[in-house]
């Protein structure tokens, strides 16, 4: 009878436990990881970091062959030079035909005057008739050139603006070409360190396959998985502790970021709904919900590694 009292009383203890703390040991340590890939192809000529070396954003990691990309611009630029070139052709042209024009219209406007004269004094009788013929012909041709004149500036309009067409996309292929040119040095994105670091010089670089692998630097946190009879407890911005098995025997003070508000029951079911297994050495154990923690100190002394164990503790 006292040992089944005592069965009970254990029971009941772990029980009402759930209601002043919660504790998990599945939980581990986990930060962004980034992985480098370029937007171009090329061949890897310089390797500018080791594996597990520490890097800063912007840092130098790699260079592709720069040299396909380098001929391409110049060869572009070469033709904006042409291309802005016949510009200053064309403007030239414009002024000529305007000058024409000028001209044109000048003379256009004398045989007119001529016309207008002659006709009143024609009638009159001292002017002959075809003296009067003559001018009105010269009248024509007059108006004829300006017409010739105002088309001939039309047409060097369109040239130009044609040209000015060929200039505005040559450039904008200069710049997709600068674009890819400054691609060929592969940048860190932010801070963090190199891992599992395969790259070599000679390599061949694909675009949007990854070529070096980044633990971020500034995302640490720990994924603690606790069970659901345990999450209505538990709020944003409540304290926890934690226990980095890297660093045992010391409890971190820590900060809920999150609580998971779904999971998958089924494992691939839903890629963006996270699946933690009810499992764990053949024994069916209640859901679990994923709880975002992160620690409130950053002491430069300890270093974090992304998937190590952890343990948590939580008091309501």
């Amino acid at each position: 009878m006292l040992t089944l009292s005592a069965v009970v009383l254990a029971l009941l203890l772990y029980w009402a436990s759930g209601y002043f703390f919660a504790y998990t040991d599945d939980a581990y340590v986990t930060s962004d990881f980034v992985n480098v890939a370029p937007y171009i192809s090329g061949r890897i000529v310089s390797l500018n970091v080791v594996d597990n070396q520490t890097v800063k954003r912007g840092e130098l990691l790699a260079t592709i062959d720069p040299t396909p990309f380098q001929l391409a611009l110049n060869e572009r630029q070469a033709k904006k030079t042409e291309a802005e070139a016949q510009l200053a052709v064309d403007r030239d042209t414009i002024a000529a035909t305007q000058a024409q024009r000028e001209d044109a219209a000048a003379k256009e406007r004398l045989a007119s005057d001529n016309v207008r004269r002659a006709t009143p004094i024609t009638s009159a009788g001292f002017y002959s008739r075809q003296g009067l013929d003559t001018l009105t012909a010269k009248e024509q041709e007059a108006k004829a050139a300006l017409a010739d004149a105002e088309s001939a500036i039309a047409q060097a309009q369109q040239t130009l603006a044609l040209h000015q067409t060929t200039v505005a996309a040559i450039s904008a292929e200069i710049a997709y070409l600068q674009w890819q040119l400054d691609q060929t040095k592969l940048l860190a994105p932010t801070d963090g360190t190199i891992t599992q670091l395969t790259l070599r010089v000679g390599d061949q670089a694909v675009v949007n396959e990854p070529l070096i692998g980044l633990v971020d630097a500034h995302a640490w946190r720990i994924y603690a998985n606790y069970k659901e009879s345990v999450i209505r407890h538990m709020k944003v911005g409540h304290t926890a502790w934690v226990w980095l098995d890297t660093y045992p025997w010391h409890m971190h003070r820590a900060t809920i970021q999150g609580i998971a508000r779904g999971i998958s029951r089924q494992q691939g079911e839903r890629k963006l709904l996270p699946y933690v297994a009810p499992t764990t050495d053949w024994i069916r154990l209640e859901r679990r919900f994923p709880v975002t923690l992160v620690l409130q100190e950053q002491n430069p002394d300890i270093v974090l590694h992304m998937g190590s164990d952890a343990r948590t503790l939580l008091f309501y």
